[in-house]
């Protein structure tokens, strides 16, 4: 009788046990994360386990005790594989602003069934043995009510295990709490579901900054920004002025393809020559975050860095920013950004009224058919050839950004646009990336001899940027054996590279190997159709600046040099990739922090609005607002 007594267990302990291990399990096969010592990996283990002591130990408090277990097993196992799901493409961790991104996932279609498979099942195989266990009431399981000092002894043990739990983290990893564009950090330190607690406690923080905020704060960003200002390039400064913009977003298309062969067969045969007579940047990353396509945007309109957590399109599109469109309406341009898709997808028919843009032509301002359209939606080859009409049709000059659809994940293509055979691999991603690469590439020669035929070809800077990855950190297997390496962290950065191509009508094509990002491409565009920035708010730099400084800073905090790259907290050197100490990195490394810090005040703060239109007029044309 003794020994029976001994074995009997508790439901909500046999749940906390059950979903702690499931969770550590789901860390080693469904999650990314590197173990560097046995101390990260004992971290690794026991931090759900804090977390879930309180959570189902409230139901010790709850009159119906097995409703609740079952319940908040089941809500925290769906969060739990809501990670796991949104891992699988993004290669990173939910966070409470793109939950409130809801709007977009009506558009979102085969991308989410490519995503969730049947074996998805046992991820709640946990909870339905539970459920069966507390139906039969096994002889192993306690019925019986916990006495006061059981339960006592159970949440002390709880606060404790939370405390060693940071103790330790904070040992392994000073100042965790600080780096909350880490987020891989804080899940391997503090666990999932403690990482989503203070994710709730950054967006409460986040909500009262613009309440608190004042022109004070703004004041020092903006010497900040003016300390470090590079004087462009002089024999660029209006040497298109009055030309018209073409911007042209290529939906997650990487650099790693310029050049690049699969099957023997080029994979951008088009951009190959083009680039011959442009500028071709081949030193230039994408710097987005959880926002994709609209960071990118958010980057090249505004200088500034997007949000660690969600999309600065979603969650603050009611403040006031400083944009290209917005400038550009005050020197007689038509302003256009041109997408066949959803005008609310990425709040984009409310963040385009904020930035300043003229006109959006959206879905309704094209005639999309279901021959035209594939994955996502409209083909990119049709929607070009719609989107010269509108060109054709505005006044003039005018800044128009063109947004592509056709190369993006799950990379679905129809048989008779395929213009070279997939990759052969046991990657379907990878395999089905390169003939939708070679659409686009396509797409953008038809579009380029429209230009040419309508008479727009040389009046217009033709501007052509990745917008972000295609091909995510999930597939560097496969990457690896495409490229003939190793996909080690330093390599990984090096594939956050996206092409940049800028053509100026009359100028001769040339490689330029400066290391820059999307946030330069503002003061660039600017400073070629002749509008002094000097005293604008930015942190990017013109790109033919003589004077600029070899660095680019990714979103997640890793920066690259002319001589180094630092990532997930090693520093490299860019010759040999190989890691060296830590104090080559050094100079940067504050500086990157300051400026995500600086920027995500101008954003949470709405520091924007303490620069009011009529001073933004005259910075531009070079009047003193002091």
């Amino acid at each position: 009788m003794v020994s029976q007594k001994k074995l009997k267990i508790t439901a909500t302990s046999l749940a906390i046990i059950l979903l702690w291990l499931k969770t550590y399990i789901v860390y080693k096969t469904s999650f990314t994360i590197p173990i560097e010592n046995w101390i990260q990996e004992f971290l690794l283990f026991i931090n759900p386990l804090s977390f879930l002591m309180i959570v189902l130990g409230a139901g010790f408090f709850i009159k119906n005790r097995d409703r609740y277990i079952l319940t908040a097993s089941l809500v925290l196992s769906f969060i739990l594989y809501s990670n796991v799901v949104f891992y699988r493409f993004f290669n990173d961790y939910l966070t409470i602003p793109v939950l409130f991104q809801t709007s977009n996932m009506s558009d979102l279609g085969s991308s989410i069934d490519e995503l969730i498979i049947w074996q998805d099942l046992l991820f709640f195989i946990d909870t339905i043995l539970l459920a069966g266990l507390l139906k039969l009431r096994p002889v192993f399981l306690r019925i019986s009510s916990v006495s006061r000092s059981e339960k006592r002894a159970f949440f002390l043990s709880a606060i404790a295990m939370v405390l060693f739990n940071l103790g330790l983290a904070e040992t392994e990893r000073p100042q965790l709490l600080t780096r909350t564009f880490d987020r891989e950090m804080l899940v391997k330190n503090i666990g999932t579901y403690n990482y989503h607690l203070y994710d709730l406690f950054l967006q409460s923080k986040s909500s009262a900054q613009r309440a608190l905020a004042d022109g004070s704060e703004l004041a020092e960003i903006a010497n900040y920004v003016r300390a470090g200002f590079k004087e462009p390039d002089k024999k660029m400064f209006g040497i298109a002025k009055n030309k018209n913009i073409i911007l042209i977003s290529m939906e997650s298309t990487q650099n790693f393809v310029i050049n690049q062969k699969v099957n023997g067969q080029e994979i951008t045969p088009f951009l190959n020559e083009f680039i011959k007579e442009s500028f071709y940047f081949e030193n230039f990353y994408h710097q987005t975050g959880q926002g994709k396509t609209s960071d990118s945007e958010f980057l090249v309109d505004n200088s500034l860095y997007p949000l660690s957590r969600g999309a600065v399109f979603f969650t603050h599109a009611g403040n006031q920013f400083k944009a290209s469109p917005e400038i550009l309406h005050y020197y007689g341009y038509f302003t256009a950004s041109l997408h066949a898709n959803n005008k609310s997808f990425w709040n984009r028919d409310i963040m385009y009224k904020t930035l300043g843009y003229d006109r959006y032509y959206s879905l309704a301002d094209y005639h999309v058919t279901e021959k035209n359209s594939v994955g996502w939606g409209m083909k990119d080859i049709d929607f070009f050839q719609q989107s010269v009409r509108h060109l054709n049709e505005m006044p003039k000059p005018f800044y128009a950004k063109l947004i592509t659809l056709t190369n993006h994940f799950p990379f679905e293509l129809d048989e008779e646009d395929q213009l070279i055979e997939p990759y052969t691999s046991n990657n379907k991603t990878v395999n089905h990336y390169f003939p939708t690469v070679r659409y686009t590439d396509e797409a953008l020669k038809l579009f380029i001899q429209q230009l040419k035929d309508q008479g727009l070809y040389n009046d217009s800077v033709i501007i052509i940027y990745g917008d972000h990855y295609g091909i995510s950190e999930n597939h560097n297997k496969t990457m690896g054996e495409f490229l003939g390496k190793e996909i080690t962290p330093f390599e990984s950065i090096q594939l956050q590279r996206v092409p940049l191509i800028i053509h100026i009508p009359g100028m001769k094509g040339q490689t330029v190997s400066t290391v820059a990002g999307q946030i330069d491409l503002r003061p660039t565009i600017l400073h070629l159709l002749g509008v002094e920035t000097k005293a604008d708010i930015q942190f990017g730099t013109d790109l033919f600046s003589k004077d600029r400084l070899q660095w680019t800073l990714l979103r997640d905090g890793s920066f690259i040099t002319q001589d180094h790259v630092f990532a997930k907290d090693v520093c490299y050197d860019k010759t040999t990739g190989e890691p060296i100490e830590k104090r080559f990195c050094m100079p940067y490394i504050k500086k990157a922090k300051t400026e995500l810090e600086y920027s995500d005040k101008i954003i949470y703060g709405d520091l924007l609005r303490f620069y009011n239109k009529h001073d933004l007029v005259r910075n531009h044309r070079g009047e003193s607002i002091d």
